[in-house]
C-alpha cells in the first residue's frame, strides 16, 4: 500500500506540474484547446491571472514532491495529507465554480492518494 500511495502522490504532483506549465507558460497557446468553453479572446487578457494560478499550483506540486522525499513515516503522512487535502479542497471549489470535470482530474486523484496514504 505504501508503494501505491507513493505512486498516487506522484501522479497528483505530475498533474499539478502540468497545470503549472499550462497556466504559466502555455495559457494563450494550449489553454484555448483545454478550456474550450471559454471564449478564445479571454486568454490573452487573463494571461497574468492564469500565471498567478499556475504559481499556486506549483506550490502544491512542490509540497507533494517534498512529501515523497520524507523518510520518517509520520511526517510523510502529515505533509502528504496537508498538500493532498489542499488539492482536494481546491478541486471541490473548482468543480463548483469552473466545471465538474475538475472532480475527476483533480479531486478524485487527491482523495485516492489520501486514502492510500492513510491505509499504508
Amino acid at each position: 500500500m505504501h508503494l501505491l500511495s507513493q505512486i498516487l502522490i506522484g501522479l497528483v504532483a505530475l498533474i499539478h506540474g502540468y497545470i503549472v506549465w499550462l497556466e504559466m507558460f502555455a495559457w494563450t497557446t494550449r489553454g484555448p484547446k483545454v478550456f474550450r468553453t471559454l471564449p478564445a479572446a479571454l486568454f490573452e487578457p487573463t494571461k497574468t491571472l492564469a500565471g498567478n494560478q499556475g504559481l499556486y499550483n506549483g506550490f502544491l506540486a512542490a509540497g507533494l514532491g517534498w512529501a515523497l522525499l520524507i523518510a520518517e513515516p509520520a511526517w510523510h503522512r502529515y505533509v502528504g495529507s496537508f498538500f493532498l487535502g489542499c488539492v482536494a479542497v481546491a478541486g471541490l471549489y473548482g468543480a463548483a465554480t469552473a466545471g465538474r470535470r475538475i472532480l475527476l482530474v483533480q479531486t478524485l486523484p487527491a482523495l485516492l492518494a489520501l486514502g492510500a496514504l492513510w491505509l499504508a
